[in-house]
């Protein structure tokens, strides 16, 4: 369990400084574009060269939406920080199912172990689920494949959802009793396998 947690701590400090330095980076390009630095300048290609990589994607799916693509920074910055959470949230749970499984194991209790692991599985389905949901407000595209594999993996749940359950006028509110339900099975799941043993660590 402690080269589980300190992973996970490493793991924290190792996204938490990939944030800093790609908003730092971001904010050193937004003022070189406000300070309309000489563009072959040693500085203005040396920003450029490092930031481009994920400047110009932003720019184009901006422009694409017909978007002010002068903003890309800003976006960059908010996507980093977003897939930051995510992939932090999504190794907290492995995480936390991983340490279940040992405690069981532990206490030779296959049951409770079982629980842990499914448990675990519906905990991560809720974080690709969310997932889902705000790359669809950033109207990302199916054709990636980050996407791809979202909607491949939650649409068997979703699907049949949004069919019984009419959206809100435009607003698809069939995720809203997708984490419900996965709330209802997480819940019996600690009263059933889990009952008698520690909670999920998640």
């Amino acid at each position: 369990m402690l080269i589980i947690s300190r992973s996970f701590l490493f793991l924290t400090w190792a996204v938490e400084a990939a944030i800093v330095a790609i908003v730092l980076l971001m904010i050193l390009r937004l003022i070189a574009n406000a300070a309309d630095l000489n563009p072959f300048s040693w500085a203005s290609r040396t920003i450029r060269r490092l930031s481009d990589a994920f400047v110009m994607p932003a720019r184009r799916a901006m422009m694409g939406l017909g978007v002010d693509p002068k903003f890309a920074p800003l976006v960059v910055i908010l996507i980093a920080i977003l897939l930051g959470w995510f992939f932090l949230w999504l190794t907290e749970e492995v995480a936390a199912t991983l340490i279940g499984l040992i405690i069981s194991f532990k206490a030779v209790n296959p049951i409770m172990g079982l629980g842990y692991i499914i448990y675990g599985a519906l905990s991560v389905y809720i974080v690709f689920i969310f997932m889902r949901i705000v790359f669809s407000w950033g109207m990302v595209s199916h054709s990636n494949r980050l996407m791809r594999f979202l909607v491949n993996t939650t649409e068997p749940l979703l699907g049949p959802l949004r069919r019984i359950i009419p959206p809100l006028g435009i607003m698809d509110i069939s995720p809203i009793f997708a984490f419900i339900i996965i709330w209802l099975f997480q819940q019996a799941i600690r009263g059933t396998l889990l009952r008698g043993g520690l909670p999920p660590v998640g």
